[in-house]
């Protein structure tokens, strides 16, 4: 392996762990909770976690993968905003938070969206399970292969509600990398999520609350969803967005934060806990960018190709969460195979990008790829350079 040595800036999409052993890396407050993650949505990087992997009941977390399978549904067409389903006795009987919605009833879609993300109505999540699929059991099977797919390895659903059920369960983990999917493969429906006040007309005008505090305490956090039952306490993955200077304008220059409690105390805990977690993230680490997006980390030399050299980088750039104070001292590598041969194709896994603090703690490790396609060379050229290589 070869390895180019550079101070270069640059951010990560991977799923990556900052390093707990070094002195560097900043410890998180004290949490009042029975598990927690945070995930750094921008860079890929979980900041801190307790018991991340453990399992437990998600309660009305549940419903976001409801979401996500009712956003899909959109997305494919199978459904419109604007079409109306009807209320089953299934639906109108199911016990917990609820829409007020009745079996008289026919609902534009929309509505029971509001309904089950505002209001967390297990009414509203029912009606949408049986709409999209035909009934709730079909729904709850598209719910485990789509976690399956997403690899939510440690989860199973036996509702789209989320009550109380033997083998309804999750982890931190999987509920952050469900919620990143979310946020990013349905920008255009995540808006729901961000909604305080709503209510059906001729329902109680006393349930039209969202349930997540944070939406009317902090105007960067835009999401996500709460839940609550006797045997998981009181939980929330909240998200937020703040600008980051020398990110650029706009959403492109706004860091995500994501945080994962589960098992507090109350209501008012599990808000209290959620943002004391996240203004910890926003204050404790730096977000630098180290590639712009389709800039080469390194320009090695490749052989019998129509270039003499191969673009090596990230499409989207490399950004990365480091402690603060320690951006503008990265050190970083990239390990590549030695020789390179032609032909390589844009998109090509080609080596790493390690980043390291300036002590040498890792911070990340990026996959690289080739920017640009270097076509074989002809004959002549091929064998010039098998020459060449053979006498090195």
């Amino acid at each position: 392996m070869t390895r180019f040595r550079s101070l270069i800036a640059g951010l990560a999409l991977s799923l990556t762990v900052l390093a707990p052993a070094a002195a560097q890396i900043p410890q998180p407050p004290e949490i009042a909770a029975r598990a927690y993650l945070l995930l750094d949505v921008t860079t890929g990087q979980v900041l801190a976690s307790k018991d991340p992997d453990a399992s437990v009941e998600p309660a009305s977390l549940t419903k976001l993968m409801s979401a996500y399978l009712v956003f899909d549904a959109l997305r494919a067409g199978k459904i419109t905003l604007t079409q109306t389903f009807g209320v089953s006795e299934r639906a109108w009987k199911t016990p917990g938070s609820r829409m007020f919605i009745e079996p008289r009833m026919q609902v534009p879609v929309e509505d029971l969206i509001k309904g089950m993300i505002v209001q967390s109505g297990n009414d509203a999540t029912v009606a949408l399970a049986e709409g999209v699929a035909g009934s709730v059991d079909r729904f709850v099977e598209l719910m485990n292969q789509q976690a399956k797919a997403l690899g939510m390895t440690a989860t199973g659903y036996r509702n789209p509600e989320g009550l109380t059920a033997p083998g309804h369960v999750t982890t931190a983990r999987d509920l952050a990398t469900l919620s990143t999917r979310l946020i990013n493969d349905f920008p255009q429906y995540v808006g729901y999520y961000s909604i305080q006040r709503y209510r059906y007309p001729g329902t109680p005008a006393t349930n039209d609350t969202n349930r997540n505090l944070l939406l009317f305490r902090d105007p960067t956090v835009d999401g996500l969803k709460t839940g609550h039952t006797d045997a998981a306490g009181y939980c929330l993955v909240a998200t937020a967005r703040r600008p980051v200077p020398g990110l650029g304008d706009g959403p492109a220059g706004q860091r995500r934060l994501l945080s994962v409690m589960l098992g507090t105390s109350s209501e008012n805990a599990r808000a209290a806990e959620s943002q004391k977690l996240l203004n910890w993230g926003y204050t404790a680490f730096d977000t630098v960018r180290l590639l712009a997006a389709n800039q080469p980390a390194a320009e090695p030399r490749i052989w019998k190709g129509k270039s003499d050299t191969v673009k090596l980088g990230r499409a989207e750039g490399v950004i990365v969460s480091v402690p603060a104070g320690e951006g503008a001292k990265l050190k970083s590598e990239v390990v590549r195979p030695d020789p390179l041969v032609a032909p390589l194709q844009k998109g090509q896994g080609v080596g790493t990008l390690r980043v390291t603090t300036a002590s040498g703690q890792p911070v990340v490790e990026v996959p690289l790829t080739v920017l640009e396609t270097v076509e074989e060379a002809g004959i002549f050229g091929r064998a010039w350079d098998a020459i060449r290589l053979w006498i090195q």
